[in-house]
C-alpha cells in the first residue's frame, strides 16, 4: 500500500477529531487491591457519520442498535471505550453531560438551541479484577475525559487501557494513522485507536515478536527476535484465563462516508484486530470497532457502473488501511503500556 503514517500517527490525524482520558491509579495497586481503571472519549464535534461492527461474543456496548445502517440517527457526537465492564457504561452520562452544556447534539427545538440530543454509543472492556472491584468509571469519568479531549494524548497504561491486560502481559491504548498516496483515496487519511485487553495473546511464542507486527515486519517497529532466555521466561508467564477480555476501539477516516460504508470499513477493520490477536472474536472476547467518516476530504470520484456505488473504489483502499491501522494500534498499546498491578510489560520482558 502506497501509504505513510501522518503527523502524530494517531487517530486524531483525521482532521477534527479529539481524543481524551480519566482514570484513577494508585501507584500500589495490585491485582485485586487499588484503584486502576478510567476510560477514553473520542469526540467529533460538529457530528460524524458512524457504525459498528461487533465480533466478539461477550460485548457490553451503548446505543449499537442506533448505528444500525438501517435505522435512522446518521451521526454521533462521541465514542466512548471503558473500563468497568457494564458498569462503566454510567460514564457515557457524563460525556453527554459535558456536550449538551457546550451545545453539542442532535437540535431539538428551533426556537431554543440549548436543547440538544447527544449520541455517544460506547463499548466496555472487563477489568474490573485488576484493582478494586468497587472502583469503576462513573458519570464524572466521562466527563473529565470529554473535557481533557485534545488533538494530542497519551498512550499505553492511560484511560481506559489503565487496567487492560493483552493476554498475558499488560495491554493499554494503541494507535496509527495512514495518509493514502494513489489511486482514488489519494489524501485521504484513515486512523485507529484501540484498547487492547484480549484474552488472546498478543506475541508470537516462537519469536517473541508482536503478532501484530507481521504485516509490516518487526524492523518498522524497532524489533528483533527475543534471545532464547527471555522467551522462555516470557513463555512461562501464566495465562490470562476466562477473564479481563476484550478489544474495543475506533476507526475513522476524513472521507465523505455514508453509514453502511463507515459499517463496512469497521467490519473490515477486525481483520487487523485478527491479525494482531490469537485467538481474537472469542466466545469470551467483547471485540467492538466503532467507525466514523467526518466527510472533511474531497476524494476523486470514479465513475463506476450503475451496479455499484461510485465510492467503491475508495472504500476498498479506506477498508484494506483501517485494517493495517488496527493492526499497528495494537502493537502500539502493547509498546506503550508500563506497568500496572505488576502485571509483565512487552518491555519489561523482551527489550529492557
Amino acid at each position: 500500500m502506497n501509504a505513510v503514517p501522518g503527523p502524530r500517527d494517531s487517530l486524531t490525524d483525521v482532521a477534527g477529531l479529539l481524543v481524551g482520558h480519566h482514570h484513577v491509579l494508585d501507584p500500589d495497586a495490585t491485582l485485586g487491591s487499588g484503584a486502576a481503571t478510567g476510560c477514553t472519549v473520542v469526540r467529533a464535534p460538529g457530528g460524524a457519520v458512524a457504525s459498528v461492527d461487533v465480533r466478539g461474543g461477550g460485548p457490553g456496548t451503548r446505543e449499537t442498535d442506533l448505528l444500525d445502517p438501517a435505522n435512522t440517527v446518521r451521526q454521533v457526537h462521541s465514542i466512548l471505550l471503558t473500563g468497568g465492564s457494564a458498569y462503566g457504561l454510567a460514564a457515557a452520562d457524563g460525556v453527554m453531560r459535558w456536550l449538551e452544556e457546550h451545545g453539542e447534539g442532535i437540535p431539538m427545538d428551533p426556537e431554543d438551541a440549548d436543547r440538544v440530543v447527544p449520541i455517544v454509543p460506547g463499548a466496555v472492556i472487563f477489568d474490573l479484577p485488576v484493582g478494586d472491584w468497587d472502583v469503576r468509571p462513573t458519570a464524572e469519568f466521562g466527563y473529565r475525559a470529554a473535557a481533557a479531549a485534545a488533538a494530542d494524548f497519551d498512550r499505553g497504561s492511560v484511560g481506559a487501557g489503565v487496567g487492560a491486560r493483552a493476554g498475558s502481559i499488560k495491554g493499554g491504548v494503541g494507535s496509527a494513522s495512514l495518509v493514502l498516496g494513489e489511486g482514488p483515496a489519494a489524501g485521504v487519511t484513515v486512523a485507529a485507536l484501540v484498547v487492547a485487553n484480549p484474552v488472546g495473546s498478543v506475541f508470537d511464542p516462537r519469536t517473541g515478536l508482536p503478532w501484530g507486527a507481521g504485516t509490516d515486519g518487526p524492523g518498522r517497529f524497532g524489533l528483533r527476535a527475543a534471545d532464547p532466555e527471555r522467551l522462555a521466561r516470557a513463555n512461562a508467564l501464566p495465562v490470562k484465563g476466562t477473564v479481563l477480555n476484550t478489544t474495543i476501539g475506533v476507526v475513522a477516516t476524513d472521507a465523505p462516508l455514508d453509514p453502511s460504508g463507515c459499517r463496512r470499513m469497521a467490519a473490515t477493520a477486525h481483520d487487523g484486530l485478527a491479525r494482531a490477536v490469537r485467538p481474537a472474536h472469542s466466545p469470551l472476547d467483547g471485540d467492538t470497532l466503532f467507525a466514523l467518516a467526518t466527510g472533511a476530504a474531497h476524494p476523486t470520484v470514479v465513475p463506476l457502473p450503475p451496479a455499484f456505488p461510485d465510492d467503491l473504489l475508495l472504500l476498498d483502499a479506506l477498508c484494506t488501511a483501517a485494517a493495517l491501522c488496527v493492526e499497528r494500534a495494537i502493537v502500539d498499546a502493547v509498546l506503550a503500556a508500563t506497568p500496572v498491578a505488576a502485571i509483565p510489560t512487552y518491555t519489561d520482558l523482551f527489550l529492557d
